[in-house]
């Protein structure tokens, strides 16, 4: 089954109110001439499209395969794989779909490896990288339903297409009769969430109902006209009005969403049905034009939505230009490319990603799988070289051509995402990427003014992302403030604000605008200096930071400051990935948690220094060693521990507090010769 971004992707207890009333204020992103954005990276058509039309050439198809031996090797090995599946799997009406990111473990919420084996009938456990037994709950079996359930659709449709490449009918009787078994059984699923019924929400749905449609299409007159209309009836309308009934808001979610259903309108030639899946007020239009920044870069910030986007937005380009209908969607194709190439501007030095708001794990760019898988419609010198060997249904259709030119990936310089509220900088050896603001609640974490950081190929430090959100570590640790690098007050970092409630809007300039924003004071690529500043960061705090890159010397000054009239425990978080050679000041605190909030309940080997106007220590990375000082005026005290990274990674951490009403905190970080 497709799979939510790692670096993915998704929706923790989104309520839809909350996203309708964050994105009513959502306006068009200005992106004048879209196709000259990232050209570099592009290979244009005669006509000066970086896009292509999808084709299918099913007679050159058969032909490749009478004739090319390492094509009748991998048609025997689909043929296997293919019988294999059909002999041994069918689904129940009892299996009830779960949650995919429910597959974690509870010890340390490294994700389940997934087994076609049944869950009690032909396994009795599951386990992790990291966690060799994981006993069976009904939630992590509904977790298994809801995979063995998008790779059943896989399968399905692979035996549609062996039936049209071979007629062997074998194939079109067993993928038809599994839509039967769907179609007959839909509405005996009780509705989950927003109304899903064969997955347990409307993101599954839509993810694998684009599945379903190429199947019928496929299988072509070999199902009759009654019997189509019986899946038309029963199956494709009742979804399509599910997923019509949600996400009417400009969402990652929405975009499967309408991609969905304007295939469903393609199949069944229902041009209202196309028209608004286009058009409609959260069509795929609105979607393109107001989620993708001016920096095309996805609103909700998880870099991986980028991708995500671009993977639901292909099912249907693809479709479209089979259908001869690509020309309708120039527009959001050439911005969607975009949105696809623009994180390989992002990337740091060894090819790890910045990872704001909530994906998991530790993204990297590019993408050459989605590079290669996007070659039909977004040829690139890249796509077309990683796509260049290999053997699938898509190159078997629509074979690749070779590469006008070699690929190479575009340099990095200083950007201020002004469109996205984040900036990078990069001067000698050093590069940072700052996160100053959201744009959206959705899939934001309390990380406003957070920083990562590396030198040369050194991560200095990094936004670990999130775990499976079905796991208590997401809310009760990963997505808080004292997980990334920034200013805390009494432990806490930017306040968000209920999640089903939306902060309280601000007017800027006779505009309301949301406070989440953040401001953007200053950016200066040379000498490098970025200034930002939240001023909503908590109720009755504001909290401002300069980064800046002297030399070989990055600087950091970090500013919180409350209007409350009693002194607050003013802090600083500062996440390292080296180890830290700490002096003999620092001793042990077995009462490090104690009335703090709950992540630093996830501290280990805790141990606690106090200082008068400045700390100083060293931090090894292997070959390069970092002396960091930590400077704020009189009193304060540092605590040092192992905190969890991307699971099941660990890190060290540090925690600067003092008292006071206002406090900054400078921090330094020079390599030693």
């Amino acid at each position: 089954m497709l799979k939510p971004p790692r670096f993915a992707p998704h929706c923790f207890f989104i309520v839809l109110a909350a996203v309708v009333a964050l994105t009513a204020h959502a306006a068009p992103f200005p992106k004048p001439n879209p196709e000259k954005a990232f050209a570099e990276s592009k290979i244009f058509d005669a006509a000066g499209h970086p896009w292509r039309a999808a084709q299918e050439d099913w007679a050159g198809a058969r032909d490749r395969i009478a004739r090319d031996p390492e094509w009748v090797k991998w048609l025997a090995r689909e043929r296997t794989e293919v019988d294999g599946w059909m002999a041994r799997h069918h689904d129940r009406v009892e299996w009830i779909a779960g949650w995919s990111h429910d597959g974690v473990s509870p010890k340390d919420a490294s994700r389940l490896i997934w087994t076609d084996k049944i869950p009690g009938d032909e396994i009795t456990f599951f386990t992790t990288p990291s966690d060799p037994h994981v006993e069976i709950t009904p939630k992590i079996k509904a977790w298994w339903v809801v995979s063995f359930r998008g790779k059943h659709a896989d399968v399905m449709l692979r035996a549609a297409r062996l039936f049209r490449l071979t007629s062997d009918d074998r194939y079109a009787t067993w993928a038809a009769g599994e839509l039967d078994f769907y179609a007959e059984n839909y509405l005996k699923w009780a509705p989950a969430r927003e109304g899903a019924r064969l997955y347990w929400q409307t993101l599954t749905e839509a993810s694998n109902l684009v599945k379903y449609v190429e199947l019928v299409r496929q299988l072509g007159d070999y199902a009759t006209t009654a019997r189509k209309q019986v899946w038309r009836e029963k199956f494709f309308q009742p979804e399509v009005a599910v997923l019509n009934a949600n996400f009417q808001a400009i969402h990652n979610i929405a975009v499967w969403q309408r991609c969905a259903v304007a295939q469903v309108a393609l199949l069944f030639g229902d041009e209202p049905m196309w028209r608004d899946a286009l058009d409609g007020k959260y069509g795929l239009r609105a979607q393109i034009a107001q989620g993708v920044t001016s920096d095309y870069l996805w609103r909700e910030q998880s870099l991986g939505y980028n991708n995500f986007v671009v993977q639901a937005a292909l099912t249907l380009f693809t479709q479209a230009g089979i259908a001869g209908r690509a020309q309708e969607l120039a527009q959001e194709m050439t911005v969607a490319e975009n949105l696809m190439l623009s994180l390989s501007y992002l990337r740091f030095p060894t090819g790890l990603l910045p990872n704001p708001a909530d994906s998991s794990g530790l993204p990297t760019a590019p993408d050459k799988q989605l590079f290669a898988s996007a070659y039909r419609v977004f040829p690139t010198p890249l796509g077309l070289e990683q796509i260049a060997k290999r053997h699938d249904w898509e190159t078997l259709l629509d074979p690749p051509p070779a590469s006008p030119r070699a690929s190479e990936l575009p340099t990095v310089t200083s950007r201020s995402l002004e469109s996205t509220r984040m900036a990078l900088l990069k001067s000698g050896r050093w590069q940072l990427f700052v996160h100053y603001g959201q744009l959206t609640r959705s899939h934001s974490q309390a990380e406003a003014l957070n920083y990562s950081a590396f030198f040369g190929d050194t991560d200095i430090t990094h936004d670990t992302g999130t775990v499976g959100y079905g796991s208590p570590l997401h809310r009760g640790y990963y997505t808080r403030g004292a997980n990334h690098n920034v200013p805390l007050i009494d432990g806490e970092g930017e306040d968000l604000g209920p999640l089903d409630e939306r902060r309280e809007w601000v007017v800027e300039n006779g505009e309301e605008v949301s406070p989440l924003r953040g401001e953007l004071l200053a950016f200066s690529p040379q000498p490098a200096r970025v200034s930002v500043a939240q001023p909503h960061y908590r109720a009755n705090t504001k909290a401002r930071r300069t980064l800046s890159i002297e030399g070989d010397t990055l600087t950091d000054i970090a500013t919180v400051e409350s209007s409350a009239a009693t002194p607050q425990k003013l802090g600083l978080a500062l996440h390292v990935q080296g180890k830290a050679r700490l002096s003999a000041d620092f001793q042990s605190d077995a009462n490090f948690s104690v009335g703090r909030p709950e992540p630093f309940g996830r501290w280990r080997d805790v141990s606690g220094a106090s200082f008068h106007d400045r700390a100083e220590f060293d931090v090894a990375y292997g070959a390069v060693v970092m002396h960091v000082s930590i400077a704020t005026p009189g009193d304060f005290r540092v605590w040092h521990g192992t905190t969890p990274d991307s699971p099941p990674r660990k890190r060290e951490s540090f925690y600067v507090e003092t008292l006071g009403q206002k406090a900054t905190f400078t921090t330094t970080f020079a390599p030693l010769p």
